[in-house]
């Protein structure tokens, strides 16, 4: 199958999945999720659906075992909104993507905070005129 149509298909499984949590799944153990990404087999028959949580580890663990009990009316929606003959089995991971990048932002300002006030006292970059340079080009 293509890889485009394959893609289509996953975008448009994520907007499903993302829809259908906002609206129809109504477990107060269900926390503050979002559909990050969905990950399509080319035979279209499994699919992986990342989940960011808000909140400590007890939150996100509850919020994917909600997911993955309501996986079959879910993907029972999914055959039927986007009609398709058999719908990919679902299986949901949890996406740490964010938090991964803001540990990453976290240590590149600790690096940059450190490394500012060293520059400060031996600057490192000396503006030299235009046309003081040498026959070589050198200054």
């Amino acid at each position: 199958m293509s890889r485009i149509r394959t893609q289509r298909v996953a975008e448009q499984m994520k907007k499903e999945i993302a829809a259908l949590l906002r609206t129809e799944v109504k477990d107060p153990r269900l926390g503050f999720a979002t559909v990050t990404r969905v990950e399509l087999a080319n035979d279209l028959q499994h699919a992986k659906v990342f989940v960011s949580v808000l909140g400590d580890d007890q939150a996100k663990k509850q919020t994917l075992d909600v997911l993955s009990r309501t996986a079959g009316y879910l993907r029972g929606e999914i055959s039927r909104r986007l009609h398709m003959r058999l719908a990919p089995e679902l299986v949901f991971k949890l996406d740490e993507s964010g938090a991964y990048s803001a540990h990453i932002e976290a240590v590149l300002k600790q690096l940059h905070d450190q490394r500012a006030p060293a520059e400060k006292e031996h600057p490192t970059d000396v503006a030299v005129p235009r046309g003081a340079e040498g026959e070589d080009g050198k200054p």
